[in-house]
């Protein structure tokens, strides 16, 4: 799209991982803390491409790796996955419908807490998983099918207050040559 739009997904990035680390109201009630950078990586797929679906994956991982508990980098890769493979049937999603943003991003949702789970089972940390996972797993799902048209709507409010609507050709060609006198 445009630089305002990068800018704003890159800004909202970095609002969103600082606020899923601190803000825990969410976390108390339903038991699962949501993680809303899959759905942001969605919109910034579908919306812009791979560039801006790439860089949204890198600092939102690393932003909350740094303020988790995780691996620094272990979750770059499944974010990265997930935008590789929205930008691989980015011409099949119908991404103007909001039940095709909110499979979307359910799937989303979905496969990046599992691909992040399948990367620290690799490491030589010890993730707790039990039966509440999956409980969580899939309110992560569907916190991100939720957030995902949330995005869609917000965004394209806020690109219309920032930026301007550009004038369509008028009917009449403007270069026509004005004839002055009495002819």
């Amino acid at each position: 799209m445009n630089s305002i739009n990068a800018c704003l997904v890159l800004s909202a990035t970095l609002i969103v991982v600082f606020l899923q680390s601190t803000a825990v109201g969410f976390r108390n009630i339903v038991g699962a803390q949501p993680d809303l950078l899959p759905s942001l990586v969605v919109y910034a797929t579908l919306t812009s491409g791979l560039g801006l679906g790439t860089v949204t994956a890198l600092c939102g991982g690393l932003c909350f790796d740094a303020l988790s508990h995780n691996p620094l980098g272990i979750s770059i890769g499944p974010l990265f996955a997930v935008a590789l493979v929205i930008e691989r049937y980015r011409g099949l999603i119908l991404r103007d419908q909001s039940y095709a943003q909110f499979i979307t991003g359910v799937a989303a949702g979905a496969a990046a807490p599992a691909l992040t789970l399948l990367l620290l089972l690799n490491t030589d940390r010890t993730p707790l998983v039990g039966w509440s996972s999956l409980w969580q797993w899939g309110m992560v799902a569907l916190v991100s099918g939720v957030f995902t048209p949330a995005w869609f709507l917000l965004f394209g409010w806020l690109a219309g207050l920032l930026s301007y609507e550009t004038m369509p050709d008028p009917a009449t060609p403007s270069n026509r040559q004005i004839k002055r006198g009495r002819n």
